[in-house]
């Protein structure tokens, strides 16, 4: 199983393209307009051969219970289902003033409202492949 850091800015799936003598990794555009990367800045990019995706989702490989609250996701879709109600903690707040929480793998969720060290519990109103938008059902107790 890889360890996934908690500086993980974005995860999706690309494939590598060659154009003119380079090869390049196409950003899906959401990664841009939803605030995960920034043009113009740089990124280390980690990559993982899909052969290891497919070893660590078989049904011999390894499975781990989803985390309390939430819901079993196979690895290659968003972790988080519309309707879904789940603690998670704010951890900085986007270009729109909006709180922003990563929950497994990386996956964004967008709470308006939220402010960094909040722990709300959330409901997921909209799921996207790579951010989903939740609202605060009940806000975090320590919070005045």
């Amino acid at each position: 199983m890889v360890e996934i850091s908690d500086s993980l800015c974005s995860l999706f799936t690309a494939k590598i393209k060659e154009e003119d003598g380079t090869f390049v990794i196409e950003i899906p555009p959401s990664e841009i307009k939803h605030g995960a990367l920034t043009v113009d800045e740089t990124y280390r990019i980690a990559l993982l051969d899909s052969s290891s995706e497919a070893e660590s989702t078989s049904p011999q490989g390894p499975r781990h219970p989803a985390p309390q609250g939430t819901t079993s996701h196979d690895s290659s879709g968003p972790p988080v289902d519309e309707g879904e109600v789940r603690d998670v903690t704010i951890e900085t707040v986007g270009d729109q003033g909006d709180g922003i929480a990563k929950v497994e793998r990386g996956y964004v969720v967008i709470v308006p409202g939220a402010q960094p060290g909040d722990e709300p519990t959330v409901e997921i109103e909209q799921v996207q492949e790579n951010v989903a938008f939740a609202s605060i059902v009940d806000s975090d107790p320590r919070a005045l």
